[in-house]
């Protein structure tokens, strides 16, 4: 059974990373987001969960900003050809809905299967809005804080230059 925002907000308490969550209508894009976010400070991000052709599933976390070519990734973090992984795959291994992808998912892939990519110039960041496992809010951390919650779940996250010189 996928975990519940409460069972992620007392995970994050447990391990006393601090949050603050401000709620919104459910966002399904970045557009959609910077349209009805409201001005949350910090770095705003972007999720893709993505299958190489070798079944390998990846989270590739960036600023929301950040163009991201799936033909030239797999050089970046050392995967196969790439594509998004289909959203019963989403559903079963991260426990999210389409539109609600998010490292606090990671909660949720218990045989930690998924190979995390963090964008160098996001982890540099004070502050990182991700939703908590659903698109009608977003939740503020501390970039290390977040990388805490990664280690936490069981995962060793890579942190990758993602942005082209």
């Amino acid at each position: 059974m996928a975990a519940t925002p409460q069972d992620l907000f007392a995970r994050l308490s447990e391990l006393g990373i601090a949050t603050l969550t401000t709620e919104h209508p459910p966002v399904f894009t970045v557009e959609e987001a910077k349209a009805l976010r409201g001005q949350i400070p910090g770095c705003h991000i972007k999720n893709l969960f993505l299958k190489d052709k070798r079944d390998q599933l990846w989270l590739v976390v960036c600023p929301e900003d950040r163009s991201i070519e799936l033909k030239t990734l797999p050089a970046l973090i050392g995967s196969a050809r790439l594509s998004f992984a289909r959203p019963e795959v989403l559903r079963l291994v991260l426990g999210v809905e389409p539109g609600s992808v998010t490292p606090f998912a990671l909660i949720n892939d218990t045989s930690r299967g998924v190979a995390v990519i963090l964008d160098a110039e996001l982890m540099e960041a004070d502050q990182v809005n991700c939703h908590p496992l659903h698109n009608a809010a977003t939740t503020t951390i501390a970039a290390a804080g977040l990388l805490a919650f990664i280690r936490a779940c069981g995962h060793a996250p890579r942190l990758v230059a993602l942005r082209r010189p």
